[in-house]
């Protein structure tokens, strides 16, 4: 199985995420790094165990022996004891907390680097298929929930556990009678919460789904061309009633996730009112017939409360540990998609580049292959009968190619039968069907079709942000397919259909591409592009801020 088949396998079915193995271990693969720190933490753990020990002991030397003896020198001692076990105990706590948040913040980070790298080498495909605002909630908000796991959840599991059977241990010693009574009652709590469990991990995935909708369509209408579209077309009411369906959904699965949760503590709370109620209504019979002392019930009476608080964390870190595991399941949803432009091993790297270009019947279909995405989104367009006329030489229009062929070279997409014909319905496939030319260096190269007809297909092609179903494409002979990527990218220079700047300086916008820039080299383009004399009548001139995509 794949690397990314355990995944695969979840999903198929009922969608129920599951705790694997495998995906445990993938988990703690990026807490190795920190395992200095988290032997540290271990240690906190062991130390804060046994000062809560000696508390409840305090107690009972107090009430059995110090108080009946009027010894005051023994009370101060124990008073004084009482006063530096909580000091001690929350400088250990401070000193965890910060071993925590290290290794939580450390595994956030790498976990965030590691799902940005994978999206940026995906390719153009999936991100025309998936929305921002689903991206963003994997970026924010799951690997946030899936710290939580590292940082929180797997701490307490381990300190529960420890405090349970030391607990325990020291219980028996006291009492194994009551010891006894104490957690006989346990297994029914323990079918509850299990129930519980499974519908709060199902709601989980649920209300985290509902969230990345809701945060795709504030990407999508908070953006500034999704604004600019909103307030031209009049759709301020239908967007911000759009938004509070979202947001409602939100809202709802919160209250239903919130009162599943708190059964969660009533049943629990239950359970222990009965275990408390027994062992001290045994344990009141047994001191007045001097089995044991009161000093003892009293203690005992305190570690039964630590007792089933530890119980309650460790019955319910299923359910905590789970649901941050969806958030882990989610980020490697992504880390885990296959690329579809991938570079060869043995991939050579482009120099000297003069620029021949070649097509040799080259067929490309927009159909997607669902293994590289989130979701099953379709590509919908018109199917038309189309022609490309490619031509060669200068601006004076079509010339006769180096070969003595005709350069208009023409393709035609055959119209789509009656029931393809609803373009609403049908996902365009087929945009370039049998294309061949040859573009020539130095020559000025014109596609020429109507709107759709795959021009722009055709530049989306060269710098392999697609890759041809069929046919070979060529730059100075060599297949696309054999150049490394990044020297492909460096070789190829590209002016968009849209224009996007970020939100930074004139300068940085201007260098993106070429980050090492002088000056000079700054201007001289600037001029070329008619936009130097209005760079520098700006207040800042290339150091001015322009907004997001230039709207600043």
């Amino acid at each position: 199985m794949h690397g990314y088949g355990w995944f695969m396998a979840m999903r198929q079915g009922d969608e129920k995420p599951k705790v694997t193995r495998e995906l445990l271990l993938r988990v703690l693969n990026y807490a190795k790094p920190y395992w200095w720190h988290i032997a540290g933490i271990l240690v906190t753990i062991l130390l804060g165990t046994g000062l809560s020990l000696l508390t409840p002991l305090i107690f009972r030397n107090m009430i059995d022996v110090a108080l009946p003896a009027k010894d005051t020198q023994r009370l101060l001692w124990l008073g004084l004891g009482l006063l530096f076990i909580p000091a001690l105990n929350g400088g250990i706590n401070v000193l965890q907390r910060r071993l925590n948040s290290t290794v939580g913040e450390g595994v956030i980070y790498d976990l965030r680097s590691s799902l940005f790298a994978r999206l940026q080498r995906m390719s153009l495909r999936f991100f025309t298929n998936t929305k921002t605002g689903e991206l963003m909630s994997r970026l924010n908000s799951d690997v946030v929930g899936a710290q939580n796991a590292i940082s929180n959840t797997i701490v307490n599991i381990v300190t529960n556990l420890i405090q349970t059977i030391a607990l325990f241990a020291v219980m028996l010693t006291l009492e194994w009678r009551l010891t006894v009574i104490s957690v006989l009652i346990l297994p029914l709590f323990i079918l509850a919460a299990q129930r519980i469990g499974t519908v709060l991990r199902d709601i989980a995935r649920e209300a985290m789904d509902i969230n990345a909708q809701m945060n795709a369509h504030m990407n999508e209408t908070l953006n500034i061309g999704g604004a600019l579209l909103v307030k031209l077309f009049g759709r301020t009411r239908e967007e911000e009633k759009r938004f509070r369906d979202r947001a409602a959904n939100v809202r709802d699965i919160g209250i239903r996730r919130a009162v599943i949760g708190s059964s969660f503590f009533v049943i629990f709370g239950l359970v222990t009112a009965v275990g408390t109620a027994l062992v001290y209504g045994l344990g009141g019979y047994f001191v007045i017939t001097d089995v044991f002392t009161v000093g003892t019930i009293v203690a005992f009476g305190s570690y039964l409360g630590q007792l089933y608080g530890s119980l309650q964390g460790l019955v319910s870190a299923p359910v905590d540990f789970s649901t941050s595991m969806v958030s882990f399941e989610r980020v490697f949803e992504i880390i885990d998609l296959p690329q579809d432009i991938v570079e060869k091993e043995n991939a050579v790297e482009l120099k000297d580049v003069q620029g021949e270009l070649e097509f040799n019947n080259v067929t490309f279909n927009y159909k997607v292959d669902e293994s590289i995405l989130l979701k099953d989104v379709k590509r919908y367009g018109s199917m038309d009968n189309v022609k490309a006329v490619i031509s060669g030489g200068n601006d004076r229009g079509p010339q006769t190619a180096d070969n003595g062929q005709s350069s208009a070279v023409r393709r035609r997409i055959s119209a789509p039968d009656s029931a393809e014909a609803d373009s609403t319905s049908q996902a365009r496939d087929i945009a370039l069907e049998g294309i061949s030319f040859t573009a020539r260096p130095g020559n000025l190269i014109a596609l020429v079709g109507p709107s759709g007809a795959g021009k722009t297909t055709v530049t989306y092609l060269i710098p392999r942000l697609y890759d041809p179903s069929d046919g070979i494409i060529r730059i100075d002979g060599h297949n696309l397919k054999d150049v490394t990527l990044e020297s492909l990218s460096q070789s190829i220079g590209m002016v968009t259909q849209e224009t996007y700047l970020f939100h930074d300086t004139i300068r940085t916008n201007l260098t993106y591409a070429k980050p090492d820039a002088t000056q000079a080299e700054i201007e001289s383009a600037a001029k070329a592009a008619n936009i130097h004399n209005f760079i520098m009548d700006l207040p800042e001139g290339y150091d001015t801020i322009v907004g997001e995509r230039g709207y600043r």
